[in-house]
């Protein structure tokens, strides 16, 4: 039993070291191009940094674990919201700008709420049950929110590119391409070890998957987004930090569990509809929060408020 969390534990060391070099390379080819630091955040980093939750879901799918894939993506959202952003905010008031305020937040609530619907047995006559259709639903809006920013900023990524200012940036392209190969390289089987021996573990103290999902490994794979998110802050890139965090709560809920999914169908239970309701809630809270208070800014005290629930969540988790 301890080879096997010895195994989890090199699994999460090769998902983080992959995510890391992933996020590198991309972001010295974007930074080459004068890619705006928003829009880095809401789409390259957030998908480097969500590849852990997207080699895990694919390699769950696999052996048709739909608690490790829910789990996992609404655990690791969870976590993003109430964790992760309530650490930064007591670090730094994280400030929030018009386009997420207006747009991303109220794109990663409505994620959360379109699973709720989906489980209605409209169409596929399953309640409960979010299936290959749904999936591609779910892919469809994730590229055309994934493509939102980007089409936002192209006429100022063309306007750098005709002034020819991308040439001032020296970054080695080959060096920040085999980055992104070898991170890819090691997300594959940190992932593997930290699905296989994580069910083990279940398996033998007879923990259930979901519990497993919304905890151990959903922390683990958040934490590219924590030292992301910590670092970006440290350095005053607030942008960064808050476009990481959001991108990737999207990620999790469109492209993760989409992906998901269209491989085999996923099975809300009773309790991950409950984690999903707090995922709503939490959200709801989120965006409430550029109205009170100190307004358009996670203050030190939201990020405590933020903490405290994270802390309630875990708690009644195993209790």
């Amino acid at each position: 039993m301890v080879l096997n969390a010895l195994f989890i534990i090199i699994g999460f060391i090769l998902l983080l070291i992959g995510a890391n070099l992933l996020v590198k390379g991309s972001t010295n080819i974007a930074t080459k191009f004068h890619i705006p630091e928003m829009l880095i955040g809401l789409t390259i980093v957030a998908l480097g940094t969500s590849a852990p939750e997207l080699i895990i879901t694919i390699t769950s799918a696999q052996i048709e674990s739909s608690d490790l894939i829910l789990g996992n993506a609404i655990g690791s959202n969870l976590c993003n919201i109430l964790l992760i952003l309530g650490l930064i905010a007591l670090i730094h008031p994280i400030p929030l700008d018009k386009d997420t305020k207006k747009f991303h937040i109220p794109i990663a609530l409505f994620s959360a709420i379109i699973l709720l619907i989906m489980q209605v047995p409209i169409y596929n006559g399953s309640a409960n049950v979010i299936g290959k259709f749904d999936g591609v639903i779910l892919l469809i809006l994730f590229l055309i929110y994934f493509s939102y920013p980007i089409f936002i900023e192209l006429k100022d990524i063309i306007k750098t590119y005709k002034e020819n200012k991308m040439n001032k940036t020296k970054i080695n392209t080959l060096l920040s391409a085999f980055f992104i190969l070898l991170g890819a390289f090691l997300l594959k089987f940190g992932g593997d070890f930290v699905v296989d021996y994580s069910v083990k573990i279940a398996e033998y103290f007879k923990i259930s998957e979901r519990v497993i999902g919304l905890t151990i490994i959903a922390i683990g794979t958040a934490t590219p987004e924590l030292v992301t998110s910590i670092i970006a802050v440290i350095k005053k890139d607030t942008d960064l930090a808050i476009g990481n965090l959001i991108g990737s709560c999207a990620l999790n809920l469109l492209l993760i569990i989409g992906i998901g999914a269209v491989i085999t169908p996923l099975n809300f239970t009773f309790e991950l509809n409950q984690n999903l309701i707090l995922l709503i809630f939490s959200t709801s809270l989120l965006f409430l929060f550029n109205f009170i208070g100190k307004k358009n800014t996670i203050t030190r005290t939201k990020g405590c408020i933020l903490l405290i629930i994270f802390s309630v969540y875990i708690i009644k988790l195993f209790v």
